[in-house]
């Protein structure tokens, strides 16, 4: 009778584990941020004025986000800021057009935003806690406003789709 009783403690201790187990698993994927970068590259460290970035991120479920555009430069980048268009289109059927507009160097002349050894990386946030409604495919296109034909030391140009969190 003994042997019972010990057997069906143990299987509640033991059911009880696994229900705990289950329950930090879930809870642990419930509160897990997701966010989506992608990026272009450009090999020759030159972005042409009339090359159009699109990007396409997957949205898999409808919340707040934020979304940010962010640049890698070389020192050989030249200007105080980089001016960028960016056309926006939801799932939803939602369109947004901004223009912006990212510090990378002060007035001097010297780089203003993170750097290494060799290149600059500038981050800037273009919409915060933006309500994507519908999951699936959002649109972003970025387009160069540099009043140049070629806009030298730009390594890449990405975008980073993050939950808010809210």
């Amino acid at each position: 009778m003994g042997n019972k009783s010990q057997c069906r403690q143990n299987r509640r201790v033991g059911l009880l584990t696994l229900f705990l187990l289950v329950v930090i698993f879930v809870g642990s994927g419930c509160s897990r941020k997701e966010s989506m970068e992608l990026y272009h590259r450009f090999p020759d460290k030159t972005w042409a004025r009339f090359n159009l970035l699109s990007f396409e991120l997957p949205v898999k479920e409808a919340r707040l986000y934020n979304i940010y555009l962010f640049a890698r430069f070389s020192t050989d980048y030249q200007y105080e800021t980089l001016d960028f268009n960016m056309v926006m289109n939801t799932e939803a059927g939602e369109e947004r057009i901004n223009e912006y507009q990212m510090a990378v160097k002060s007035k001097s002349g010297a780089f203003c935003i993170e750097c290494s050894r060799d290149s600059c990386q500038g981050t800037i946030l273009l919409k915060r806690e933006i309500n994507l409604a519908k999951p699936g495919i959002l649109k972003i296109e970025i387009e160069n406003l540099t009043p140049r034909l070629t806009t030298a030391g730009i390594m890449g140009i990405g975008i980073k789709l993050v939950p808010s969190g809210k």
